[in-house]
């Protein structure tokens, strides 16, 4: 049925309910004469995959992490400073320093 449920009007609907109530109630007859169970539900098909292609999947995944666990990259190395540079900024720090405290004391 390629009728669209938003085209048909109040009035068909009303009629095409009824019609589907009449069928069920005839399946629902035909089942008691024949013997059968009054609904039979249709078989579902099986969603999903085999257990085959979701091992494949996990499988390839574990291969991914253990390709990503086993490659680390390589670590920046830090750069360190020689004490010598490390005295020059600490002189030219503790010369703001006292410059600034020099100028707070002539402002007071």
């Amino acid at each position: 049925m390629s009728i669209q449920l938003a085209s048909l009007t109040a009035v068909q609907l009303r009629r095409a309910a009824g019609l589907k109530e009449k069928i069920d109630a005839l399946n629902k007859e035909l089942a008691s004469i024949l013997g059968a169970p009054a609904s039979v539900p249709a078989k579902e098909k099986k969603k999903g995959m085999s257990r085959a292609g979701r091992a494949k999947i996990a499988a390839a995944q574990k291969a991914r992490w253990a390709k990503v666990k086993t490659v680390k990259p390589a670590k920046a190395k830090k750069r360190k400073m020689s004490a010598a540079a490390k005295a020059k900024i600490s002189a030219a720090a503790k010369a703001r320093w006292a410059k600034a405290k020099a100028a707070g004391k002539k402002s007071l």
